[in-house]
């Protein structure tokens, strides 16, 4: 993204609700002392995990969405998230957003969730200082649900939302780590996520695409020896070689074509009809983006995995994390097109 100098009368304009407001000052995860309006009202998302969050938290505070929802996605959601404008991301690959955008959008502040390292901070402290618009980071992987959710409820003055999603995510976790610990590590099942139409995109072990699988007490073959970066591309011949007892994939296309495809016929997961399709609608459940929308996908995956287990029934959680997480209880046609990729076919 190119930052640029804004007209002065841009500045101005952003700056005028910050100073009538009462202000407050916010630690954000950055580690840095940000000046907040104390009743936030209007949130401009720096990113896909902000956007989703944000939709889950508090989607009438949304000033717009980093990418438009299609009609399916928004199903899913409150009704007024549909028409919310797509503004572009501020972060990550493809950013599209220009600060002229942020400011005419007029948000009491910018929000960016998730991984924070250097370069999160510095286009942060360049935002706010080129637009006056106070930009507050909150980190935490998905282990760390709870915490990002009441960090966020405490910023945008909706505590008693943040505590309810929080509860939720502590029981998720708890769970899971309960029963799972039983299972010792070399006895897990060994997962590859496949991503991408020809499924040679996976996110690495560790990684925030891919933090999912193991705490659902899956072994991820794609070791961190593959790169630094979260995900990878890799070959069919390594695939081949770490022979991985169960196959997620995000992407539709590689999911309808796998059960022909003669390389991935090799593979004794596709014979022994082990590929799976992750749920992603309004959002991922494995990934896609990486937020609290993972914590019913946590729960799937541990079905999965560990059927005898987890012997509850999928369709009901579903139901129970949407009512709570998205506001709206899917229909039993939703809940049957969700889950279609549970079942391979015969």
């Amino acid at each position: 993204m190119r930052l640029r100098p804004l007209a002065a009368a841009l500045v101005a304009a952003a700056l005028l609700p910050f100073a009538v407001s009462a202000q407050t000052v916010f630690t954000d995860d950055g580690g840095r002392s940000v000046t907040i309006p104390l009743h936030v009202a209007h949130v401009l998302p720096a990113g896909p995990p902000a956007s989703a969050d944000m939709l889950m938290m508090a989607p009438e505070k949304l000033v717009g969405t980093t990418r438009g929802l299609s009609p399916a996605e928004a199903a899913f959601l409150p009704p007024a998230a549909g028409s919310l404008p797509a503004l572009g991301r501020l972060t990550g690959r493809g950013n599209t957003i220009n600060l002229e955008t942020v400011v005419k959008a007029a948000p009491d502040l910018v929000l960016d969730l998730g991984y924070v390292s250097d370069t999160f901070v510095s286009l942060a402290d360049r935002v706010q200082q080129q637009t006056g618009i106070p930009y507050v980071l909150i980190g935490g992987g998905l282990a760390d649900t709870p915490s990002t959710l009441r960090k966020l409820g405490t910023v945008l003055g909706t505590p008693g939302r943040a505590e309810a999603l929080a509860r939720y995510a502590e029981e998720t976790l708890a769970l899971l780590k309960d029963r799972i610990a039983a299972v010792p590590p070399d006895k897990r099942p060994s997962i590859y996520v496949a991503r991408g139409p020809r499924g040679l995109e996976t996110g690495i072990a560790g990684s925030i695409n891919a933090e999912a699988i193991e705490l659902a007490g899956g072994r991820n073959v794609a070791t961190p020896t593959l790169g630094a970066r979260g995900l990878a591309t890799v070959s069919m011949e390594q695939i081949l070689a770490w022979q991985p007892d169960v196959v997620i994939t995000i992407d539709a296309g590689f999911y309808q074509t796998v059960w022909s495809d003669p390389l991935w016929q090799q593979l004794a997961a596709v014979k022994a009809k082990q590929i799976y399709l992750a749920p992603t609608q309004p959002f991922g459940w494995v990934d896609e983006p990486p937020a609290a929308n993972r914590l019913i996908g946590l729960r799937w995956l541990a079905k999965l995995l560990y059927p005898s287990l987890f012997p509850e029934d999928i369709r009901s959680e579903a139901r129970r994390f949407y009512a709570l997480f998205y506001q709206r209880e899917p229909s039993d046609q939703q809940l049957k097109a969700l889950l279609a990729g549970t079942t391979p076919p015969s």
